[in-house]
């Protein structure tokens, strides 16, 4: 019997997406966990498993096309020895279901989405029947304590079933305001001088039009502050030379490794911070998952280190240098770097001298970290020179106060300059 392959939700926010190309021809022969193509959507270029057998009978659409929406056909997928349809079976027929699944992300920027779409299922497994709520029970009794209806919430488990991260999800998302109607379209203007146009991907432009979204709609403000590092260079030193040289328990810890625990731990003793702002209600987040931002080649990607607070500084600086590997490899799960509760930007390997960054909704708070630099600074009635920082918190006025801000910027200050409590 005939199935459809259908265009898969790769991203919590997909709802098209461009097929980039066929990794297998018609008449080739299929198997379960073969990668098929490679998708670009919203998110990040995605390779596509099956997960089913057979033939790739035919293909509906060619590779290059954008704009495919999601669970439209995109193939057809016949037993061996079976005769091709020359069209897509009927939408809503037993044969139309998906056949494909995400495997590895490649580049991804765009920072993470309150609510995870639906997997899509696998080949010839039925759907679940209209108006049937699939969820788990925990989910069920999470959204009952809560007030969510499951009926509007979207599942990311298997089959589109609801699952505790979905509800939590939906209690986090704000609300979405009116879709104003579109302009119209502007011309391309004409360039008289020599020039080479490149064509913005589907990443680069959800960049520009989340980053566009959250200046037009979070109220940003700022609090900087200078932090000395030397104690903290020290520690780290101290650490260092007392790692194995090689085994299982070898470690090398970096300055990011260290500021990541301190975010960490300094947002869990003011957790106001480590929040969302809803139109409802603001969400204060049980866990700290710290979202570190990460430079690849289409824009920039946030891995999250997630239970930053109760790791070990060899667990986070392990786990960070394996996931900033995979990230600009393209081999990140979804799921590594999909929520987070607080972003962290550090551009002190530029030497940049201070900048400012732009939230990652639905977070409240981003910390920009610049360049260390020797600093004469002013100890007792006296000059000294010491190693200085300057770190910019960009928080989101509608759930953190200006007073919050400062109290958090200062507690992470004190948190680097006596840096002992991040070991203990």
């Amino acid at each position: 019997m005939s199935v459809n392959i259908l265009m898969p939700a790769l991203s919590p926010t997909m709802t098209e997406g461009k097929l980039a190309r066929w990794l297998k021809k018609e008449g080739e022969a299929i198997a379960s966990g073969d990668v098929i193509a490679e998708i670009e959507t919203d998110k990040a270029t995605m390779e596509v498993e099956a997960v089913d057998e057979g033939t790739l009978g035919r293909i509906l659409v060619e590779a290059g096309t954008e704009g495919v929406k999601v669970n439209a056909p995109i193939a057809i997928l016949v037993a061996d020895g079976e005769a091709v349809p020359d069209a897509a079976p009927t939408a809503g027929a037993p044969e139309a279901a998906p056949a494909a699944q995400a495997a590895t992300p490649a580049v991804a920027s765009a920072p993470p989405a309150a609510a995870p779409a639906p997997a899509p299922a696998p080949v010839g497994e039925a759907a679940p029947k209209a108006g049937r709520v699939f969820a788990s029970p925990l989910a069920r009794r999470i959204a009952a304590q809560k007030g969510v209806d499951l009926g509007a919430v979207k599942g990311s488990g298997p089959n589109g079933r609801i699952v505790r991260r979905d509800v939590e999800a939906a209690l986090a998302a704000p609300v979405a305001a009116p879709v104003a109607p579109k302009a119209a379209p502007q011309p391309t203007p004409t360039i008289d001088v020599p020039h080479t146009a490149v064509p913005n991907s589907s990443v680069r432009k959800v960049i520009a039009r989340r980053l566009t979204e959250a200046k037009s709609t979070i109220p940003h403000f700022y609090v900087a502050m200078d932090v000395e590092l030397d104690a903290l260079l020290a520690l780290r030193a101290q650490l260092n030379a007392s790692s194995p040289a090689e085994g299982p328990g070898a470690f090398k810890l970096s300055v990011n490794d260290l500021l990541i625990k301190a975010v960490a731990v300094t947002l869990r003793r003011v957790p106001k911070v480590n929040a969302s702002y809803t139109e409802d209600a603001t969400i204060l987040y049980d866990d700290v998952d710290v979202s570190v931002a990460v430079s690849v080649p289409d824009g920039l990607i946030t891995p999250i280190i997630r239970n930053a607070d109760r790791k070990s500084l060899s667990q986070i600086s392990n786990e960070a240098k394996e996931l900033i590997a995979r990230a600009r490899a393209g081999k990140l799960k979804p799921q590594e770097f999909q929520g987070g509760s607080f972003s962290i930007s550090n551009m002190g390997m530029y030497g940049v001298k201070e900048f400012s960054a732009i939230i990652n909704p639905p977070q409240a708070a981003i910390l920009a970290i610049a360049a260390g630099e020797k600093r004469a600074v002013v100890k007792g009635d006296a000059l000294a020179i010491a190693t200085v920082m300057t770190v910019t918190l960009s928080v989101d006025h509608r759930v953190v106060d200006g007073a919050l801000a400062a109290e958090w910027v200062a507690a992470f200050r004190s948190m680097v300059e006596s840096p002992l409590s991040l070991v203990v």
